[in-house]
């Protein structure tokens, strides 16, 4: 008896749900025949699924977001698909196009070599900081966070780089858990303990968003004891001795230098794809694929790959548009395997369309916030009301660890193939 393996590399947003959306969506309608079994194969480094959109907050603060709220056992989220749904704790090596295979080293030392009959990569983004990425497991991150949180009880200056989303969330959580909650008329602290600073590398906060919008984000954060500078970036930091608390020196692009106690670099995300031959990655690193089908189609790559969540080429970021690529890429899984596993006509693509309305939603500490919805800006009592409370935990989390979005297959139309990427028997 043969089987073909649906492998999964990633198990942050895109993987979990990518597997849920395989397990009741495309196994079910693959051919029966006794001979062959189906499964999906999730591998990831950490057996526990984390809510990365918290890391803010539980960067800063345990007692506020403590870890058993945002770290989730992977496995028991699959258990209605047992046997079909394997998962292996590792992290991918080397990926063998031709041979069809995926070198894993699991979290043991161990290698594996996995095959697959169609192989989805979702692993992420790894960030400057090791305060917002998983790497390895639950325990070590847990560390990085508890050393974090000692250091900053004494913080007496702090420095963020970065002006996007979570550079200003962490800048919010951190100058107010440092400076405390402002007066309801206060424009500032009147003694804060911290001086804390956002170096901000565009000419507004939150670059996705009008720019009115970033500049009530500013607001929130002078009521926090944050000040921020703009037009500026982050050019390197260094420590400045080795003993505990020793402080670090930020370069500034524009030939300045400050000294803080603690320096965190939210200043961007690289994509987790190291592993992956270089042919197949674009010029910022992500795994390059088709903007409509999602399908990795460099003549190197064989049949039947593709790139969900932030690795990949076609997206902004973010899991909102999660929701938009998972159904279109899993659904073109879904057809290549058919055709090639039944060699009957191609049923025809789905197509991929970004929403590309302002968007974003940004707590700013834990009484304000700002963003925009589908091209609607937000008061921020509803920026508040929908992420500021929790990070989106008590509506979300669970819901996404069980691939609840996916429980339907919304309706589409077929799109007839042009090309014959992703059709070639492998």
């Amino acid at each position: 008896m043969s089987t073909e393996t649906i492998l999964i590399l990633g198990g942050s947003f895109a993987g979990i749900s990518a597997a849920h959306f395989v397990l009741k969506h495309v196994l079910p309608q693959l051919p029966k025949k006794e001979e062959v079994t189906y499964n999906v194969t999730l591998v990831n480094p950490s057996k526990d699924f984390w809510w990365r959109v918290a890391a803010p907050r539980e960067s800063v603060s345990k007692q506020m977001m403590p870890s058993d709220k945002t770290f989730y056992p992977i496995e028991p989220a699959f258990t209605y698909a047992f046997p079909k749904f394997k998962f292996v704790q590792g992290t991918a090596t080397h990926v063998d196009s031709a041979g069809q295979t995926v070198s894993v080293e699991t979290a043991s030392g161990e290698q594996q070599s996995i095959p697959y009959a169609a192989l989805v990569i979702a692993t992420g983004f790894t960030t400057p900081s090791p305060l917002f990425t998983q790497t390895t497991d639950r325990e070590a991150l847990e560390k990085v966070h508890t050393a974090f949180q000692e250091g900053l009880k004494s913080a007496k200056t702090v420095v963020i780089g970065g002006g996007g989303p979570v550079g200003v969330e962490t800048a919010g959580e951190v100058a107010e858990i440092l400076n405390g909650r402002p007066g309801f008329m206060a424009s500032a602290p009147k003694n804060p303990k911290a001086k804390v600073t956002l170096i901000c590398g565009d000419k507004k906060l939150l670059p996705l968003l009008r720019p009115a919008i970033g500049q009530t984000a500013e607001q929130f954060l002078k009521r926090l004891g944050c000040d921020v500078t703009y037009n500026t970036r982050v050019a390197s930091s260094s420590k400045l001795g080795e003993e505990e608390g020793a402080k670090t020196k930020v370069e500034l692009s524009n030939g300045e230098s400050m000294e803080a106690d603690i320096y965190i670099d939210a200043t961007g995300t690289r994509p987790n794809t190291g592993f992956l031959p270089k042919e197949w990655l674009d010029s910022r690193n992500r795994v390059a694929c088709n903007e409509k089908t999602l399908r990795v189609e460099h003549e190197s790559a064989g049949a039947r790959i593709y790139a969900i969540g932030d690795v990949g080429s076609y997206t902004q970021g973010g899991v909102m548009d999660q929701a938009i690529a998972i159904p279109v890429a899993m659904t073109n899984l879904k057809n290549d395997l058919l055709a090639h596993l039944t060699g009957e006509p191609h049923k025809g693509d789905r197509h991929y369309t970004a929403n590309l309305k302002e968007q974003q939603v940004c707590p700013i500490g834990t009484q304000k916030g700002v963003g925009a919805f589908n091209g609607f800006r937000l008061p921020s009592q509803m920026v508040w009301a929908i992420k500021g409370r929790d990070y989106l935990i008590s509506q979300l989390a669970e819901g996404t660890l069980r691939g609840d979005q996916f429980k339907k297959d919304p309706k589409w139309t077929p799109v007839q193939q042009t090309g014959k990427a992703g059709l070639s028997s492998g």
